[in-house]
């Protein structure tokens, strides 16, 4: 893998990623930003979020599991010193779909969980707890409401 960060102007930087994609990543107005993109700790939120959702939505396909959405929600918690590394990540998952099996959720939100989500198992290793929880949104249930 390989990415490259370019410096804008004030706190503003563009990324790029060895495969061709850009975002850009700016700070707060009393650091020099603009607040025109995502913070870089924001970032790395949304790269564990994204690699765990990938990795749940994947299981459950391969399992054929009728899943028609999933949402990650992430809260975290950082050290009040210097430097402000992340202590604790709470991500939650809610997974819809058509009769879905609860069990096969929670085994798919495991599995990333504790084998296949690197960003997760990373930040795992260097002290971050990180909690994982989930909900099923059975649509079957919702259809037969009035």
């Amino acid at each position: 893998m390989q990415a490259r960060i370019k410096w804008v102007d004030g706190a503003m930087f563009i990324g790029e990623s060895g495969s061709g994609h850009a975002v850009v990543m700016d700070g707060p107005p009393d650091h020099g930003g603009r607040n025109l993109g995502v913070r870089p700790m924001e970032m790395m939120l949304l790269g564990l979020g994204g690699c765990a959702s990938f990795d749940v939505v994947d299981i459950l396909k391969k399992a054929r599991a009728p899943v028609s959405d999933c949402v990650a929600e992430i809260e975290a918690e950082r050290a009040e010193t210097i430097p402000a590394v992340f202590t604790r990540i709470r991500l939650h998952f809610k997974v819809t779909g058509m009769g879905l099996k609860p069990k096969q959720v929670a085994r798919a939100v495991q599995l990333s969980a504790e084998k296949y989500c690197s960003a997760s198992r990373m930040l795992e290793a260097g002290g971050v707890a990180i909690e994982h929880s989930h909900e099923v949104i059975d649509l079957a249930d919702t259809d037969s409401q009035p």
